[in-house]
């Protein structure tokens, strides 16, 4: 009904702009005598005469002018409403609950911000940073609707973008005997303890890291649950027989990051959200996540072994 009303006073719009039945049917590209039922209706709806009709024309009476005043104001905010549906329903609009995994650097979170302005100028990116068991709780509850995960991320219901491969490295102290290398090899790194995040935070993507490392020649004298870079870098910093493996981070000092030699341990990252809500602001944040990444974070395609079994060291982001 509303619609019906809406198109109604379209027609009665035109027909008072063209003061003739007869162009305003021509305008329309409908029959004139179509267009004389739908002002007959209003009229009948409305209980007032709109127009005195005559040879020359048709003239709004005084009744036809208030309802003319007040259908411009009614059609301008639908309008309205109608351009904010079609920027959401093409993604340019609304609001976009999304996550990203720690250490994901400033630079890609920046880029990845704004990526999603550019692409959606009308949208919202509410970003928060959370665990990849977090993630998937969220994604799979609908209190998510997107997010950048890191492998494995096993949660039933969720689809994946394409991954992406993010060689780890080693930080040590500045004044460390292996800070003057080119590359560590992990089998150097005996008898040192591991920082890494709660295995509750990601229970696979822990247990690969460990597995990797010994597979590798590393078993760490201790793993610390330990969160947060700069807490990670003041351990190091102060004399701590410690090391993490992260991705190359902005340099700092009293710390360096040194590649691992082979580059046995990686993270693969890609986009994730619940199965049947892949809806268009969705497809903005993965087409500003895909950019970002491989753009501000150094993040490439995997190599493709196709008849090869992927190993535990090609650790998922």
């Amino acid at each position: 009904m509303v619609m019906d009303l809406l198109t109604h006073l379209r027609y009665f719009r035109v027909v008072a702009e063209e003061q003739h039945f007869g162009r305003a049917a021509t305008r329309l590209r409908v029959a004139q005598p179509s267009l004389s039922q739908r002002i007959q209706r209003l009229e009948r709806e409305f209980r007032v005469r709109l127009f005195d009709r005559g040879r020359s024309g048709a003239v709004l009476t005084p009744a036809g002018q208030l309802v003319l005043a007040q259908a411009e104001e009614l059609l301008q905010a639908a309008d309205r409403l109608r351009s904010v549906v079609d920027r959401i329903g093409d993604g340019r609009a609304g609001t976009l609950r999304a996550a990203v995994p720690a250490l994901l650097g400033g630079a890609a979170v920046a880029a990845l911000l704004t990526g999603f302005r550019e692409l959606s100028p009308g949208g919202e990116l509410e970003l928060r940073e959370l665990t990849t068991a977090e993630q998937a709780a969220e994604l799979a509850a609908g209190t998510l609707d997107a997010a950048i995960v890191r492998h494995p991320c096993p949660a039933a219901g969720l689809v994946f973008g394409p991954i992406l491969r993010q060689p780890l490295g080693v930080l040590l102290a500045a004044d460390d005997r292996l800070a003057d290398h080119g590359d560590v090899d992990l089998r150097d790194l005996g008898g040192r303890e591991l920082a890494m995040p709660p295995r509750a935070s990601g229970p696979a993507l822990y247990d690969e890291t460990l597995t990797a490392c010994a597979r590798h020649g590393f078993t760490p004298a201790v793993v610390r649950s330990v969160e947060g870079l700069e807490f990670i870098r003041a351990l190091i910093r102060s004399g701590e027989n410690l090391v993490v493996f992260v991705p190359e981070p902005a340099p700092e000092p009293g710390t360096v990051w040194r590649p691992l030699r082979g580059r046995p341990l990686a993270w693969r990252t890609s986009t994730a959200w619940r199965a049947g809500h892949d809806g268009p602001a969705v497809r903005v944040f993965a087409q500003a996540a895909m950019a970002a990444l491989r753009t501000h974070a150094g993040l490439v395609p995997p190599p493709e072994h196709p008849h090869s079994p992927r190993t535990a060291s090609e650790l998922a982001l």
